[in-house]
This record gives structure tokens, sequence and C-alpha cells, in this order.
């Protein structure tokens, strides 16, 4: 199944490892690793219907302001559509993401993905 290739990327602050396809067959269209919550976001190549709220616009493609903004702060107004997204899944357990990566990364022995699976120290110690 080996059909994704493991890279180096950047996350929020820091660097990371992303995994892309290499082939057209491949289930998943992009896997990230969010080192901060220790967790790798997959994203599968399967669609799906789900309800987002977008801003809504005027004829003209602008956002509609409010006279007063929404309790978040808001000040556009917004509508509930559906909008098709892919579906996601979430690996949080360490030893399950290595697996997937042992599954589907063809350079999984090459690659150094161990480095980012554990939080830097510095963040280590802030977190305490």
């Amino acid at each position: 199944m080996n059909n994704m290739l493991l890279i180096t990327s950047s996350w929020k602050e820091g660097k990371t490892f992303k995994m892309i396809p290499t082939t057209k067959d491949c289930p998943f269209v992009e896997c990230i690793y969010d080192q901060q919550v220790q967790v790798l976001a997959v994203i599968g190549s399967s669609k799906k219907d789900t309800f987002h709220m977008l801003t809504k616009l005027d004829a003209n493609g602008d956002p509609e302001t409010r006279k007063i903004p929404a309790r978040n702060g808001n000040p556009f107004k917004e509508e509930r559509r559906s909008v098709e997204t892919f579906q996601e899944y979430y690996i949080e357990n360490l030893d399950e993401i290595r697996a997937f990566i042992k599954m589907f990364a063809t350079n999984a022995a090459t690659f150094d993905y161990e480095q980012y699976l554990t939080l830097p120290t510095s963040e280590v110690n802030t977190a305490e």
C-alpha cells in the first residue's frame, strides 16, 4: 500500500512532517502531524456534505455587514450552507501513528519522522 511520501513541512510555529500521495489510487489527499497536540490529521479522498457557517455575500460578492456585531465579535452576516468536504481522521496514539506511516509511506525507513513525534523540550517545560 505504500503510496504516500513523507516530507518536511511547517505547521503553526514549528517544523513537522506531511504525507502526500504518490499515486492516483491513494485513499488519502494529505496527512499532517500537529506536534503541539500530537495528532496526525489524515485527509481522506472520499467526500461528504457537511454544514458550515459561511459569510453572507451581497450581489457584488462583498461580505454583508451586521448592524450590531455578533456575540463572537464577527461584524459580518453568516448563513448555514452545505459544503462538500474531504473526510477527516485524527490519529492520536503514537504507536498507531507509527504503524500508519509504515503502512503508507514509501520512504518511512529513510525519513526521520520520529524527531517530530515528541514535543521539543522547551515546549514540554512550558506545558508543566
